[in-house]
């Protein structure tokens, strides 16, 4: 193939350069939106990537014009060969970031940092410990909480994954956005979505409404739209004179589906073109097989829905999203 069409393009031209690699469908959290409440079967660990199979892949999507690489999970902490894993990729010549729920990052502190590592996305769905125990199942508020500060004085960019759910968290949005008077820190905030599992309904779903009420009560007009970036997924603002900023990602009322440059990459070595599509490409297996693994990448990229994996409307498609994986399984 030629430089020009050997890269990873839909038909919609449509050029992914944005590959999130889960390491491990494994994780320290029992979050309510991400793992159903009964957890999921062990699989065999055969069924996984290896580390070596992991570089092998992600250094093909490299030479296909993958710019950015963000490790995932589950929790990719968990990892056994983690830090191993990193070095290798923080070789491969692309910027690599991670997502985290922050439990173990102080462990890695110095890892992330000596493999270039300058952009950490940690999830935190409310700053009261008593909630973070019920949406987590677990009582790990304090350690995340004293990584997320360290973290911000170790690294370039810190960002704050905030789930939001109505009548769970949505009480706390100003408390959040308040973190970046003094922090220098990019709160997300995301709009709940629907996988197996998650029981999600439109009725738990936080509105742009909802939102652009609370900030035109409590901020008015300093509240600052900010220019988002090429392939952003979220609207972003600050308040003046406030160190930090934020943003909301509405991915089922407010698609970014006409820039999407991303590709996601299961811990089991299944490739898939959106978050909402159950259709996978296997990659594992051929590449164990010794076979060539290019053309089915772009081969699954062509396939790519323009919006929503296919669905068409959540409420009534859910047959659709059902069929897919839990949100642990694909990786965040």
């Amino acid at each position: 193939m030629d430089k020009q069409s050997d890269q990873i393009t839909d038909i919609f031209g449509r050029k992914h350069d944005y590959l999130r690699i889960s390491l491990t469908d494994r994780c320290n959290l029992r979050c309510t939106y991400c793992m159903p409440e009964e957890g999921i079967a062990l699989r065999p660990k055969k069924e996984f990537m290896t580390s070596e199979e992991v570089i092998q892949i992600a250094s093909t999507f490299v030479e296909l014009g993958v710019k950015k690489i963000r490790l995932t999970g589950g929790e990719p902490l968990l990892k056994k060969d983690f830090i191993n894993i990193l070095n290798q990729l923080s070789n491969l010549g692309v910027e690599i970031s991670i997502t985290t729920n922050g439990v173990l990052l102080h462990k890695f502190f110095d890892a992330l940092l000596t493999a270039g590592v300058n952009n950490i996305n940690i999830s935190l769905d409310t700053l009261k410990q008593n909630q973070f125990n019920l949406l987590t199942r677990r009582d790990y508020f304090n350690i995340v909480y004293q990584n997320i500060e360290k973290a911000i004085e170790l690294f370039d960019e810190i960002k704050l994954n905030i789930v939001l759910i109505k009548g769970k968290n949505d009480d706390e949005i100003k408390d959040f956005i308040e973190l970046t008077k003094y922090k220098f820190l990019n709160i997300r905030f995301i709009e709940y979505m629907p996988f197996d599992g998650n029981k999600w309904r439109k009725d738990l779903t936080v509105t742009q409404q909802d939102i652009d009420t609370i900030l035109s009560s409590e901020y008015g007009v300093s509240c600052l739209k900010l220019k988002d970036e090429a392939h952003s997924t979220s609207k972003n603002f600050k308040i003046e004179n406030y160190i930090g900023s934020f943003g909301f990602i509405n991915t089922i009322t407010n698609p970014f589906c006409d820039s999407c440059n991303r590709i996601r990459l299961t811990a089991d070595g299944k490739l898939k073109n959106c978050l909402f599509s159950s259709n996978e490409m296997n990659l594992l297996e051929p590449l164990r097989k010794g076979e060539e693994i290019k053309s089915l990448i772009l081969k699954n990229i062509l396939a790519k829905h323009q919006k929503h994996g296919g669905i068409n409307s959540f409420e009534k498609d859910s047959h659709i999203y059902n069929k897919n994986r839990t949100m642990i399984a694909i990786g965040g």
